[in-house]
């Protein structure tokens, strides 16, 4: 597996700055079989061979309960000697009721499947839970939470969760479009939105991502830096420059 150098070199990066991978750490890898997560797979399994201290990793999927076929995703796992669980739940079905109340069905789906990947992490000794959300979706968030909620809230590389395990992001540092390129090069068999659980609902598809990720290709056709800014802006937070009173100088 040729796992692009970019994003081995970024996630080294990201892993030196945040400490997020550590010598004896027991990571669970949130695999959902599309291009980032099948990416970062790989990518811990180059970090696994040429890094100066030991960790262990295994990948898990969380079913809906929708029949789902993960056959391919699994035996590709299997290949390449990632070891790889697939959790089955019943979050379809319970999500029926939730969708006739009008609720964000992306969001409970969101979070049901952490909730599965969290119980299993814990029940199975992993300290750590690696997701695959890259630069791209912090930008996405960072600006959803702008327009919509009144919100200054991104995604942290790492954080502990309230039941006590670590959730890291190793790809926090990469591009969507470097994820992209290094899933064809490598003819991942990667799963799209075909595996989408709202697809089985007859209910409007949200548009505040797909917009806001519009929004960004737009300002950086014009500003091509972009993200490199918003990734610097993330790390150099003034917050005494805003409006929250406990932290004005005065």
């Amino acid at each position: 597996m040729n796992v692009s150098r970019s994003i081995l070199r970024s996630l080294g990066r990201a892993n030196a700055k945040y400490d997020l991978i550590q010598e004896g750490d027991k990571v669970l890898l949130g695999l959902s079989g599309g291009k980032d997560s099948l990416s970062l797979a790989h990518a811990l399994k180059h970090t696994q061979r040429v890094a100066p201290f030991d960790f262990t990793y295994e990948a898990a999927t969380v079913t809906y309960g929708m029949g789902e076929d993960l056959n391919t995703l699994h035996e590709h796992c299997k290949e390449h000697e990632i070891k790889h669980t697939i959790i089955n739940t019943e979050i379809f079905e319970l999500a029926k009721d939730k969708i006739r109340k009008n609720s964000s069905f992306c969001s409970f789906f969101s979070r049901m499947r952490r909730g599965a990947l969290y119980t299993y992490a814990l029940e199975n000794g992993f300290n750590k839970l690696a997701l695959a959300h890259h630069l791209d979706d912090a930008a996405e968030s960072f600006f959803m939470n702008f327009m919509n909620n009144g919100t200054l809230r991104s995604m942290p590389p790492i954080y502990r969760a309230d039941n006590g395990l670590i959730v890291i992001r190793p790809l926090i540092y990469v591009r969507e479009r470097q994820l992209r390129d290094n899933a064809i090069l490598n003819n991942l068999p990667t799963i799209g939105d075909e595996a989408c659980p709202a697809m089985r609902f007859d209910v409007k598809m949200p548009h505040a991502r797909y917009e806001t990720k519009e929004l960004l290709a737009n300002l950086e056709k014009s500003h091509p830096s972009l993200f490199v800014s918003l990734k610097g802006a993330f790390e150099k937070i003034q917050i005494n420059s805003f409006y929250q009173k406990e932290f004005l100088e005065v």
